[in-house]
């Protein structure tokens, strides 16, 4: 019989069971010369070993993003930078993961609306979506690296709703260098008693400062932050010091060991925090 070949060939028909391709693509690889089947005199395809192997590289190497003009290039052994070409995949996937980042935090916001029975209709989530890339984009990647770790899609998402609401004559870069001047003097400052009434003027300064931010923050966000401002030690070094918040976890633990002073002896004053009714106002 001429359509008989040893029993390791398969026919298309198993080809197409065996991994999930379409006898289509099968025949569109074989004219691209990816593939190059065994024929019967009535002019059946059979594919030996060789050949199921070369199916499952076609697969591999489209997974990672090659186009087949590149795989063809690597079957025919011909020179194509491979490093480059990798490089420039991982590129395009990162990008692809970026959006898809985008994409699960609008829509986890935008589920923490509904869950919340808070109106979303159709013009307010576009205003959320063009909120949330405004602030992605302005986010430098070594932040949200960090920024990743104690905040949910949904909670940054909300973050970039409460900075959209921000006084149109907030300036994020002033707001920055006053942090950095207050932790500065702080510093230079330590030692110090916390009860002391240099510490307790830090204190004032540091609510004053704090006071714009705590009003926009919900209890989630304000936990959050508290958190990624204990955890310094794991994240401040890293971004090779660009991380800088305007003062580092020294500073930190002091000015939290003079409001407790504070709160100890001063019934009228309270933090600067989501609900809290601050002395500063």
């Amino acid at each position: 019989m001429d359509d008989s070949f040893p029993n390791e060939t398969l026919d298309i028909r198993e080809l197409v069971q065996r991994t999930g391709l379409t006898s289509r693509a099968l025949r569109f690889y074989e004219a691209r010369g990816l593939l190059h089947p065994l024929r019967s005199h009535s002019g059946r395809r059979f594919y030996g070993t060789a050949q199921l192997e070369r199916v499952h590289q076609i697969i591999v190497l489209k997974s990672a993003g090659l186009s087949l003009s590149q795989i063809k290039r690597l079957f025919d052994g011909k020179v194509i930078n491979l490093t480059d070409l990798l490089h420039a995949q991982l590129t395009m996937l990162d990008e692809q993961a970026s959006e898809i980042d985008r994409a699960r935090s609008r829509i986890s916001f935008a589920l923490s609306r509904i869950a919340r029975s808070e109106p979303l209709d159709a013009a307010t989530f576009c205003s959320l979506i063009e909120s949330g890339d405004r602030m992605m984009e302005q986010e430098p990647k070594e932040w949200k690296e960090v920024t990743d770790r104690y905040f949910s899609p949904a909670q940054k998402a909300e973050w970039a709703q409460k900075w959209a609401e921000l006084p149109a004559d907030y300036d994020p870069e002033a707001d920055a260098a006053k942090w950095k001047d207050l932790g500065g003097r702080i510093k230079d400052a330590l030692p110090l008693e916390p009860d002391s009434a240099v510490a307790q003027n830090f204190v004032d300064e540091w609510n004053a400062l704090l006071k714009p931010m705590a009003e926009m923050f919900t209890p989630e966000m304000w936990d959050g932050t508290m958190r990624m401002y204990e955890d310094m030690d794991n994240w401040a070094g890293e971004g090779e010091g660009q991380l800088d918040p305007g003062f580092d976890k020294q500073v930190w633990d002091f000015i939290n060991e003079a409001m407790a002073a504070r709160m100890a002896t001063d019934e009228s004053f309270s933090l600067a925090a989501p609900g809290a009714s601050s002395s500063q106002s």
